[in-house]
């Protein structure tokens, strides 16, 4: 498991939709924050990259991470929708491969996050925190394919 702290380093060059996602995601820091608020993300504001994108609600105690949003490119890419569940209760498949461990190196960085898979069904994944409740509450992601 990545657990090192350059562990899930994002590249200099993203895919055109995580790129997209992660600029949305800058435009929601309200002043000096490093840390947008969960409660200012409107998915719609995507337009069509909305389709590749997903939130995740983060639990401190225990760490735990559920499904809340997930677009209709995220869920055609992983067969069935997974809203409502716990990441541990989902196969780790693509594109969900390695999720919890980005995730929680995320909220442990408080600092956008990737993962690249290759090969067979290879994609690349964004993870981003959003503050919220005095912690990191929730996660904007991001899934491109190729």
């Amino acid at each position: 498991m990545h657990e090192a702290s350059d562990s899930y380093p994002v590249p200099q060059t993203l895919e055109i939709d995580l790129e997209r996602i992660r600029a949305y995601w800058d435009t929601l820091k309200r002043g000096d924050d490093a840390v947008p608020f969960w409660d200012d993300v409107r998915l719609s504001a995507l337009a069509d990259r909305g389709a590749s994108a997903l939130l995740i609600d983060a639990f401190e105690d225990p760490p735990r991470f559920r499904f809340n949003t997930l677009g209709a490119q995220v869920i055609t890419r992983y067969g069935k929708t997974v809203a409502g569940k716990f990441c541990d209760e989902v196969e780790p498949r693509s594109p969900f491969d390695l999720l919890t461990a980005q995730c929680s190196a995320t909220v442990r960085r408080r600092a956008p996050t990737y993962y690249r898979h290759s090969g067979d069904h290879s994609y690349g994944r964004i993870i981003l925190p959003l503050w919220g409740n005095g912690h990191i509450g929730m996660l904007l992601g991001g899934i491109a394919t190729g």
